[in-house]
Order: structure tokens, then C-alpha cells, then sequence
């Protein structure tokens, strides 16, 4: 197959969302208002666990982790996408698409990891309630969180280097509005066999693992609720992971409906709707689900409001 150097691709064209006018303008001001709404939400969160010596709980650690990951997760891409509306341009240059897609692997697996932490805690929580604090230990959620960040690095690290190995063709149009794998692959003229192997082989393995510990951490989980003998009882123990749950269905509800569909059944618009939910929708709704549900961090950020008001 004839192939050219990638070196001759100095950047790809992101086509977006829609190409008409209107449109344009609606959709920079919602991902503009989500993007507030995200880096305002899980900051506030970050500050609330941070001032709080009342969640200093393996629980609140994790949280604002999460927190954390979700701003830096809707940083990769939503700047971009408002930087290019205002500047009136589509490109994104090779080095920039590749350095989005290695921290778009990266974070993504930080959130599949992080809840996968976090539904241990919830397991250890209710199913051990008398061990928590002596399994639970300081040194146990910085080791959990380390190695949960140096898989994630590695992982990225390797599919961005075999995406570089790759040529790519006069055609350099991504009919999405960030740098993902699956369009980029498409785009290469060059044999990516051993790209959509590993994809399928290493990667759904770091994506399953974990998704496969929450699922074996809540079937433990309702099982030791529905032994607990009043309903009250059982409604407390469950409300202190309904908060996770939610977020855990949401996140993998969208990956599924993008990544795991049979691909007669995928269209450009339907792949990119979905993709919205898991990269700017579900980042933005966490804060939300976590503080409503949580009388204790409800409190936490009423305190820190008050301060910030009360300063002024």
C-alpha cells in the first residue's frame, strides 16, 4: 500500500460538532457554561475536602482525586474546542493531537481506576465495617493511588507511541472536535493491525479489570445489605454508595455506547453525542451527584461558600 511519512502531516483538521453557523454559536456557549460549570464544581469539591479535617477519609481522598482528574479530563479537549471558535480555525497540529490523545488515554483510565479504588473502599466500608480504619490506611490510598496513575501513564504512553509509529495520507480531516484513536486509526494509511490488537488485548484489559473489581465489590456489597434486618438500616448502608454508583453508570454507560457497539451500528453523530457525555457531561454532573447526595460534603461546601462570602 502506498503510504506517506507522517512527518509530511504537520496537523489535522478537527471538523467539530456541526459546520453550521448557528449551531457554532449555541454550542461554544453550552460547552463554555459546562466547562465553568466542571472546573468550578470539582474545585469547590478539592477546597472543601481540603479545608475539612472531617473528610480527611480514605473516601474524601479518592473523591477529590476524582475531582481533580475530571478538570484536567475536560481540559484536554473543551479549551481547544473554544479556542478554535473564537480563532475561526479547525487545525490542530500533529504534536498537539498526539500529546491530547496520550492525556485523553491517561485520564480516562485515572477514572476507571479511581472508581474501582472507590468501590473497594465502599466494600471494605460496609462488608468490614470494624477493620475499615486498619485496612484502610494512609499508606494503602497513596500506594492505590500511585500505581493507579503509573499504569495509567504507561498505557498512554504505549498507544501514543505506536499511533506515532503510524503514516498517515493526504487525508487528515477528524470528524470529531478532539484528537480520539478510533478516527486517527482510520486516517492511517499504514498497517495498524498491531495498534487495534493492543487496543483490543492490553487496553480493554486495563479498562475491564477494573470495571470487573466494582462489579464483584457491589455484588458483596447488596449482599451484605440484604442481610442487615431493618429497611432503615439497609437504606443507610446503601445511600453511602449511591453516589458512586450513579457516577459509575453513568461513565461506563457512555464508554460502552461508544467503544463497545458493533460497528454497523455506529454513525459519526451518535459516536460523538456519546462522546460529549463521557468527556464534558459526566465530568460536570459528578460534584453534583457527590454534594446532593452527601450530607457531609453538602455542609463542607456551605462552609466554604460562607467563608469566601464573608471575606469580601
Amino acid at each position: 500500500m502506498k503510504s506517506t511519512n507522517h512527518s509530511t502531516i504537520s496537523e489535522f483538521i478537527l471538523l467539530g460538532l456541526s459546520r453550521q453557523p448557528q449551531q457554532q454559536k449555541l454550542l461554544f456557549l453550552l460547552f463554555l457554561t459546562m466547562y465553568l460549570a466542571t472546573v468550578l464544581g470539582n474545585l469547590l469539591i478539592i477546597l472543601a475536602i481540603g479545608t475539612d479535617a472531617r473528610l480527611h477519609t480514605p473516601m474524601y481522598f479518592f473523591l477529590s482525586h476524582l475531582s481533580f482528574v475530571d478538570v484536567c479530563f475536560s481540559s484536554t479537549t473543551v479549551p481547544k474546542v473554544l479556542a478554535n471558535h473564537i480563532l475561526g480555525t479547525h487545525t490542530i497540529s500533529y504534536p498537539a493531537c498526539l500529546t491530547q490523545m496520550y492525556f485523553l488515554f491517561e485520564l480516562t483510565d485515572m477514572d476507571n481506576f479511581l472508581l474501582a479504588v472507590m468501590a473497594y473502599d465502599r466494600f471494605v466500608a460496609i462488608c468490614h465495617p470494624l477493620h475499615y480504619t486498619t485496612k484502610m490506611t494512609p499508606q494503602l490510598c497513596v500506594l492505590l493511588l500511585t500505581g493507579s496513575w503509573v499504569i495509567a501513564s504507561l498505557n498512554a504512553l504505549l498507544h501514543t507511541l505506536l499511533m506515532a509509529r503510524l503514516s498517515f495520507c493526504a487525508d487528515h480531516a477528524i470528524p470529531h472536535f478532539f484528537c480520539d484513536v478510533t478516527p486517527l486509526l482510520k486516517l492511517s494509511c499504514s498497517d495498524t493491525h498491531l495498534n487495534e490488537l493492543m487496543i483490543l488485548t492490553e487496553g480493554a484489559l486495563v479498562m475491564i479489570t477494573p470495571f470487573v473489581c466494582i462489579l464483584a465489590s457491589y455484588v458483596l456489597i447488596t449482599s451484605a445489605i440484604l442481610r442487615v434486618p431493618s429497611p432503615r438500616g439497609r437504606w443507610k448502608a446503601f445511600s453511602t454508595c449511591g453516589s458512586h454508583l450513579a457516577v459509575v453508570c453513568l461513565f461506563y454507560g457512555t464508554i460502552i455506547a461508544v467503544y463497545f457497539n458493533p460497528s454497523s451500528s455506529h454513525s459519526v453523530e451518535r459516536d460523538t453525542a456519546a462522546t460529549v457525555l463521557y468527556t464534558v457531561v459526566t465530568p460536570m454532573l459528578n460534584p453534583f451527584i457527590y454534594s446532593l447526595r452527601n450530607r457531609d460534603l453538602k455542609a463542607a461546601l456551605r462552609r466554604v461558600i460562607h467563608r469566601q462570602m464573608s471575606s469580601y
